[in-house]
């Protein structure tokens, strides 16, 4: 009976430390990505891996300088992203695009490869263009000559150029893989300031569906936005992916950046 009653008593014991130590982690975890993270004045995570960035307390004082965002800016797109948009198109598609595009030569070149520092279009993947020229056109993206160039295009319009581009042929090297030779923010990123490596969207490891190809990319374009990004001037990137990139960034992170995708330019493209 004695045998009995201490296993009972030890069964007891061991339910209770069992049922103490789950409200133990679940208090925690609420003071750790709830309480503590917002507690901090510079607080704007949008997400679980932000919150376990703040509770780490790393770093201190995150996006320090930039105004705190409301909510309805997070989200500054209304395009969503089918992978339906970036299957190549029919060559009627490609042939309504490309007498479009005459008016799209003076900066963007003849055959999409620009010489006014304007992006080159090349190549580039379908869902990429036809996501900016929709964000042009709703004003999410601001541009005085692209906003005017937008305004009277159809949805199909748009497809058709998108198409038109994207088979035109690549001037563009290979896409950039991991290599130790990467610059660091392409090869690996910062975790400690929430930076991605480049890599991991655009190409390389991975290709994020309406990630632009940045290979070849005139350097003063490349840096002109991450700029933008980084002083919110531009803000049509959803979730604030861009913009939570490039406002840690340095100006030197940024020309190196921008010199390592500009340096991949085919002989002649630069």
């Amino acid at each position: 009976m004695r045998e009995h009653g201490f296993f009972s008593r030890t069964n007891r014991v061991g339910w209770t430390s069992a049922i103490g130590l789950a409200l133990l982690t679940i208090i925690a975890a609420l003071v750790a990505f709830a309480w503590l993270p917002s507690a901090q004045a510079d607080y704007r995570a949008q997400g679980l891996w932000d919150s376990i960035c703040r509770a780490a307390g790393v770093p201190a004082r995150w996006l320090e300088g930039s105004p705190r965002k409301d909510s309805a800016d997070v989200v500054a797109t209304n395009v969503v992203l089918l992978p339906a948009m970036a299957r190549t198109a029919s060559p009627a598609s490609v042939g309504r695009g490309a007498t479009l595009a005459l008016n799209c030569t003076m900066c963007h070149g003849a055959l999409g490869l620009s010489r006014s520092d304007a992006p080159n279009l090349a190549g580039q993947y379908p869902e990429v263009i036809r996501k900016q020229m929709l964000d042009y056109q709703s004003g999410k993206r601001t541009s005085a000559i692209m906003a005017a160039l937008a305004r009277n295009l159809t949805e199909e319009n748009i497809a058709d150029l998108a198409a038109y581009y994207a088979s035109l042929p690549k001037a563009r090297t290979a896409p950039t893989t991991y290599d130790e030779t990467l610059p660091a923010l392409v090869r690996v990123g910062d975790p400690m300031r929430n930076i991605a490596p480049c890599i991991s969207c655009h190409g390389g490891i991975d290709q994020k569906l309406g990630a632009p190809w940045l290979e070849g990319m005139p350097k003063p374009y490349l840096v002109q936005q991450l700029e933008d990004f980084k002083h919110g001037q531009r803000k049509n990137d959803g979730q604030q992916q861009m913009r939570n990139v490039a406002r840690p960034m340095t100006a030197q992170e940024i020309d190196s950046v921008a010199g390592f995708y500009a340096r991949k330019a085919l002989p002649g493209h630069h």
